[in-house]
C-alpha cells in the first residue's frame, strides 16, 4: 500500500496507521485503484476533500445549470457587442416607450433607448461589482479572521469587538449615508463600500473555521515537530479551513450584485451615464403601467443573475460539507 502524502510531518510521528487516520481526518476518502501489489488485489489511495467535491459537483445538475448561466454572463460582460451591436447610450425620444420591433426585441425605454442593448451591457457592471467586491471581502476577511483565530488572545478580542460594531450598521442605511457624498460615477466607490461593510461576516466565519482546524491532530503533530507558524497556516490550516469561506463568498457574490442594483435604484450607487440594471429599473418604475417591458427585462436579468450565483453557492456548500454527503 503506498503511503499517503499528507500530512508530511505527522507520518513520521504516527506511523502508517496513524498517517491513514490523519488523512481521513482531513476529509479524505479512500478510492479503489488498480495496480496493487501482486496477490493483494486493488490498492487504496486517499482522495482529498476537493477531489470528492469536484466529483459531486460534476454530477449535480444545479451546479451545471447555474455554472452555464454564469459563464454566459461572464461572456457577455467581456464581449457584449457579440450579441448586442447597438450603442446603449444612443437614444431616440421619438421611440419613447415603444414595444418590440424587428431588431429591437425588448422595445424602448422612456428615453428611447434600446432596452435589449442596455440589458446586455448592464451585465458588465453587475458582474464586475459582484466579483471585485467578493474578492476584496474574501481576502480581507479571511486574513484578519484567520490570524485572529490562529493567534487568539488580545488580537482576537479586538477583532471580535470591531466586527460587532460593523454588524450593527444597516447595510442599506450605511450606503445611503456614505455613498451620498460620492460624486464619482465609477464602480469603485460602490465596491469599496461593500468591502468595508462585508468583511466582518467572512472574518467571523474564517476565525471559527481556523479555531476548529488548528485543534486537529495533524496540526498538533506539525507543531510538535517544530513547524513554524507560517508553515502551519499555509500548509496545514488554510487548505482545510478555506471551504466555508468559499461557500459563503460564492453565495454573497449574488447578494452584492443585488445590493449594487438596490443602491443604484435609490440613487446613491452607480450614476448615469453608467449602464446598470439598477439605474434602468429606477427609471422604468416611473412608467411601469405604460411601458412595463422597460422594467421587466432588466429586473428579470438581475433576478436570474442573483439566482444563478445563489444556486452555485448552494451546490458548492453541499459538495464541500462532509455532513451533507
Amino acid at each position: 500500500m503506498p503511503e499517503p502524502q499528507e500530512p508530511e510531518g505527522a507520518i513520521a510521528a504516527t506511523g502508517m496507521g496513524g498517517a491513514m487516520d490523519l488523512a481521513t481526518s482531513e476529509g479524505a476518502s479512500l478510492e479503489k485503484v488498480p495496480g496493487g501489489p501482486e496477490g493483494r488485489g486493488p490498492s487504496e489511495k486517499p482522495r482529498s476533500l476537493w477531489s470528492d467535491a469536484w466529483r459531486d459537483l460534476r454530477r449535480n445538475p444545479v451546479f451545471i445549470i447555474s455554472g452555464l448561466v454564469i459563464l454566459f454572463l461572464v461572456f457577455i460582460s467581456l464581449w457584449p457587442s457579440v450579441i448586442a451591436s447597438g450603442n446603449p447610450l444612443k437614444c431616440d425620444l421619438a421611440k419613447s416607450q415603444e414595444g418590440s420591433q424587428p431588431g429591437h426585441p425588448f422595445g424602448y425605454d422612456g428615453q428611447g433607448c434600446d432596452v435589449y442593448t442596455r440589458t446586455v451591457y448592464g451585465a458588465r457592471v453587475s458582474v464586475t461589482v459582484g466579483v471585485c467586491a467578493t474578492l476584496g471581502v474574501a481576502i480581507l476577511g479571511s486574513v484578519l479572521g484567520g490570524l485572529a483565530g490562529f493567534f487568539g488572545g488580545v488580537w482576537d478580542a479586538i477583532l471580535s469587538r470591531i466586527t460587532d460594531i460593523f454588524f450593527a450598521i444597516p447595510v442599506v442605511l450605511g450606503g445611503l449615508v456614505l455613498l451620498s457624498v460620492v460624486t464619482s460615477s465609477t464602480v469603485w466607490p460602490v465596491i469599496g463600500f461593500m468591502v468595508l461593510l462585508g468583511w466582518p461576516q467572512i472574518s467571523r466565519i474564517a476565525r471559527g473555521s481556523v479555531i476548529t482546524t488548528k485543534q486537529n491532530d495533524y496540526v498538533q503533530a506539525a507543531r510538535a515537530l517544530g513547524a513554524s507558524n507560517s508553515r502551519m497556516l499555509l500548509r496545514h490550516i488554510t487548505p482545510n479551513a478555506i471551504a466555508p469561506v468559499i461557500v459563503v463568498a460564492t453565495i454573497a457574490l449574488g447578494t452584492y450584485i443585488a445590493l449594487e442594483a438596490t443602491l443604484s435604484y435609490l440613487g446613491v450607487g452607480l450614476k448615469p451615464p453608467t449602464v446598470s440594471w439598477g439605474i434602468d429599473i429606477s427609471a422604468a418604475s416611473q412608467y411601469i403601467r405604460s411601458a412595463p417591458h422597460a422594467l421587466l427585462w432588466p429586473a428579470g436579468a438581475l433576478a436570474v443573475t442573483v439566482l444563478a450565483f445563489i444556486m452555485l453557492g448552494d451546490a458548492v456548500r453541499d459538495a464541500l460539507d462532509p455532513k451533507l454527503r
